[in-house]
């Protein structure tokens, strides 16, 4: 199964310039933790960063900074990880494991944003699948016990 199937297609995005007050308030509205920093290219909106919760807390509120002078461009990070909309589910997993990243931007073939893959959303998917694997398991032992009667 490739990314692109099961990706979160409602990103919240931000330009470079926003504030992260103006982050923090779109993390509240939407429930997420995290905003993708964009810029328009070409037609497409290509993701160049991103701003997590953690960030906020991290960069802004503890050192006592003011959120509203302060640019998500100026707290994004460093390299943006980003997967491709065909990538398979389990090469994702890897990718993520090994860049050690609980979120990643989905883009398509030039590097316009599909969407978002959370770590969240991948458990779920395991989640859901051993469940079926259990229920297929156990529907056999069943049938293996009926036959030896």
């Amino acid at each position: 199964m490739a990314i692109g199937e099961i990706c979160n297609r409602e990103v919240v995005i931000l330009g470079r310039n926003e504030s992260a007050l103006d982050a923090a308030r779109l993390m509240r509205q939407h429930h997420v933790g995290d905003v993708l920093v964009v810029e328009e290219r070409t037609g497409r909106k290509e993701p160049v960063g991103i701003v997590t919760d953690r960030d906020l807390v991290v960069e802004i509120m503890a050192p006592g900074l003011g959120p509203a002078a302060i640019t998500v461009g100026d707290i994004m990070g460093g390299e943006l990880v980003t997967v491709r909309e065909n990538t398979g589910v389990f090469e994702a997993i890897q990718y993520m494991r090994s860049k050690g990243v609980r979120r990643l931007p989905v883009v398509d073939a030039h590097n316009g944003l599909v969407g978002i893959l959370a770590l969240d959303d991948l458990l779920e998917l395991l989640s859901e699948e051993l469940l079926a694997i259990s229920k297929l398991v156990k529907l056999e032992q069943q049938k293996e016990a009926r036959s030896r009667r």
